[in-house]
C-alpha cells in the first residue's frame, strides 16, 4: 500500500516530501518529550507539581521554584535532549551505511575508545571537566580511523567494520583495565563514575558548546541530502545512480563519529541509546529505511526517560543513566541478537 505524503515548502527554493505517519510519529516523540522533561523539571530533592513547572516556564512563577527549575535541573534536561538526540543520529547513520541493526557505535567500540583517551587523560594530564571532553573526543576519533583502516579492503563492508570494531573494542576494554589498575584511587573511582553515563553536575556552561557541535553535525547531514538512502541500496546501486560511495561514506563515518564523541564527551559512554532508537523510529514510523528525525527523537525521549527513572528509581540516590540504559538496552540487544539469528 502506498505510503500518504505532502510536499512542505518553507520557501520557494527549497521543498521536501514528508511522509504523514512519519509526521505523526515525530509530533507524538515531541510530545512525549516535552511530558517527560515537564515531570524531570518537577523530580528530585525539592518537588514541584506539573503545575507550578509550567508557571516557571511561563513566567508566571518567581522565586525559589524558579531557580529550582531554570538554574538546578534544566540543563541536565536540555543536555539529555540534545546527547540522545546525537545518539539517535549517529546510531541511524550507522545502521545505514552498514545495512545492520547491530551496526552502533557502542557495539563497535567508539565509545570505548572515547573512555581510552578520558583515562589517559585522567591519569596524565588532569581531571577537569573539558580535559576530559578533550580526551573523549580525541580517543573516539583516533579508535573510529583505526576501525576503519583495519576494515579497509578496496572498501570497507558492513560486516567486516562491525567484527573489526568489536574486536578493537575488546582490546581497548583490556587497555581500560589496566590503566585503572595503574592509577590512584581517587582518579580510579573517578574514571569509573564517568565510565557508566551520567548527566549528573552538568550546569548551563555545557550547553552552548553542545547545541552549537550538535547542530554543525545536524547542517552538515543535512548537506549531504539524500545520499544516506542511496547508500542503502548497495554500493554497486549507489555507483550505478551517481554516487561515489566511498567518499559519501567516509563523509557519513566522519558525521557520525562526530556525534557519538560529542555525545560521550558530554555525559560519558551511554549504551545502548544509538543502538535501539533508530530501530524503535523505524518500526513506529513503518519506513523503508532509517529515517533521521524519526531516530534523533527516538534518542532524546529514550535518554530523558532513562534519566528520569536514574533520578526516581531509588531517590534520593540518582544512579548514572548509563546503569538505566544498560539495563534496558541488554534485554534489547538479546531480542535483537536473536533475531538476526532467525533471519
Amino acid at each position: 500500500m502506498a505510503r500518504r505524503t505532502v510536499v512542505v515548502r518553507p520557501w520557494p527554493a527549497f521543498s521536501m516530501r514528508l511522509a504523514v505517519r512519519t509526521a505523526v510519529v515525530c509530533a507524538a516523540l515531541v510530545a512525549v518529550a516535552a511530558v517527560v522533561a515537564v515531570l524531570a523539571l518537577g523530580t528530585g530533592e525539592f518537588a514541584l507539581s506539573p503545575g507550578e513547572v509550567v508557571r516557571v516556564l511561563t513566567g508566571q512563577e518567581t522565586g525559589f521554584a524558579r531557580l529550582i527549575v531554570l538554574d538546578w535541573r534544566m540543563p541536565r534536561v536540555l543536555l539529555a535532549l540534545l546527547v540522545g538526540a546525537a545518539l539517535g543520529l549517529s546510531g541511524a547513520v550507522f545502521q545505514s551505511l552498514l545495512r545492520n541493526p547491530l551496526g552502533s557505535p557502542d557495539v563497535i567500540g567508539f565509545d570505548t575508545g572515547a573512555y581510552t583517551g578520558v583515562l589517559i587523560m585522567m591519569a596524565f594530564v588532569g581531571r577537569d571537566h573539558w580535559l576530559t571532553a578533550t580526551g573523549a573526543l580525541v580517543g573516539g576519533l583516533i579508535t573510529a580511523a583505526a576501525v576503519y583502516l583495519l576494515a579497509f579492503r578496496r572498501g570497507v563492508l558492513g560486516l567486516r567494520l562491525i567484527i573489526v570494531g568489536i574486536g578493537v573494542s575488546a582490546i581497548l576494554a583490556s587497555l581500560n583495565q589496566w590503566l585503572i589498575i595503574k592509577v590512584d584511587l581517587r582518579t580510579a573511582y573517578a574514571a569509573a563514575l564517568w565510565g557508566r553515563g551520567s548527566l549528573n553536575d552538568l550546569r548551563w556552561q555545557q550547553v552552548p558548546p553542545v547545541l552549537c557541535a550538535v547542530g554543525v553535525l545536524c547542517l552538515l547531514l543535512l548537506a549531504l541530502g539524500a545520499r544516506l538512502r542511496v547508500m542503502e541500496l548497495g554500493e554497486e546501486a549507489a555507483t550505478s545512480l551517481g554516487v561515489r560511495s566511498e567518499p559519501t561514506r567516509l563523509a557519513y563515518l566522519a558525521v557520525g563519529v562526530a556525534l557519538t564523541a560529542v555525545a560521550t564527551a558530554t555525559a560519558g559512554p551511554v549504551s545502548f541509546v544509538a543502538l535501539a532508537a533508530p530501530q524503535i523510529a523505524a518500526r513506529l514510523t513503518r519506513a523503508p529505511g532509517i529515517a533521521l528525525a524519526p531516530a534523533a527523537l527516538a534518542g532524546a525521549v529514550l535518554l530523558l526517560v532513562g534519566d528520569f527513572l536514574a533520578v526516581r528509581l531509588f531517590s534520593p540516590t540518582q544512579l548514572p543513566v548509563g546503569v538505566v540504559t544498560v539495563s534496558l538496552g541488554g534485554a534489547y540487544f538479546a531480542w535483537l541478537l536473536a533475531r538476526q539469528a532467525r533471519a
